[in-house]
């Protein structure tokens, strides 16, 4: 009995499991995700589908500037589609996260997954025609910012396919989940905007009229050029591998905040934007 009891305390077993920890955060991340997203993509389709049957496309100009311009019919088809588009990568991109989907149903995943790709890169050309047309001539971090993200989403699609392709299936998921981040910095830019006016209980950083100021500017930097989504993944990929325990559960306390902060985000974005729209 006193031997055993010695092993015990020599063992000196950690009072918290890192990888078991890590686990259920991003589990947690993801659930939330895929929730916010969903509801996203639900709202896409509803808003502009319903005024785009009923012929009333200036309602685009409500949420999203010089969306329609009248006699632009050419505009007016790349601003529709990539619309369009964004709803299928909003709800298939988090369908392609899920684990058992993929292993029950490898070849739904394939499809999915080069239509995830192909789709992303077509939004993201038609980001960069819509960002330097549609909204004035002037360059500013927004307009940079987001073609620098335009240029993540084509690199990350293109090594994703590469490694498929090679069938370097670890190399390839951590590539799929890199894109799916950058792919995804519009919606982390809109519920972390609602996160911000939910807590402050209106605009502070900015003008509303204008959509212009500091806070702003910086969210549409560290949304899109400088992405705090894809740092965290390089977090967690590098916490998976590493044996330290601290940095696995620091991690995991990054995760589970921004899970907090996306919920939070989520909920007042469906409460004050989406629900009313559709």
């Amino acid at each position: 009995m006193m031997t055993n009891l010695n092993v015990l305390q020599s063992e000196k077993v950690p009072v918290f499991n890192a990888p078991r920890i890590l686990t259920y955060t991003a589990t947690a991340w993801l659930t939330v995700t895929t929730v916010g997203q969903w509801i996203f993509g639900i709202y896409i389709l509803s808003f502009y589908g319903k005024t785009t049957l009923a012929g009333e496309f200036e309602k685009w100009n409500r949420v999203l500037p010089h969306g329609y311009v009248e006699g632009d019919w050419k505009g007016n088809l790349v601003v529709g589609m990539h619309v369009l588009l964004a709803a299928v990568l909003v709800i298939g991109g988090p369908l392609q996260l899920i684990t058992k989907i993929r292993s029950n149903f490898p070849q739904f995943h394939r499809w999915l997954g080069r239509t995830y790709v192909t789709t992303a890169i077509f939004v993201s050309l038609g980001g960069l025609i819509m960002i330097w047309t549609r909204e004035g001539v002037g360059v500013d971090a927004r307009r940079v910012s987001i073609s620098i993200q335009a240029i993540y989403i084509i690199g990350f699609a293109l090594l994703a396919i590469r490694y498929a392709r090679a069938r370097q299936f670890e190399k390839h998921r951590n590539w799929a989940l890199r894109l799916f981040m950058v792919v995804s910095g519009v919606w982390f830019f809109r519920i972390l905007l609602m996160f911000w006016l939910m807590i402050n209980g209106g605009p502070v950083g900015f003008d509303p009229k204008t959509f212009t100021g500091p806070f702003l500017t910086g969210l549409s930097i560290f949304s899109y050029a400088i992405p705090v989504s894809l740092i965290v993944l390089e977090m967690y990929f590098y916490a998976r591998k590493s044996k330290s325990q601290r940095f696995g559960i620091i991690t995991s306390a990054i995760i589970f905040m921004f899970t907090i902060i996306m919920a939070v985000g989520i909920f007042a974005a469906t409460m004050g934007m989406w629900i009313p729209r559709m």
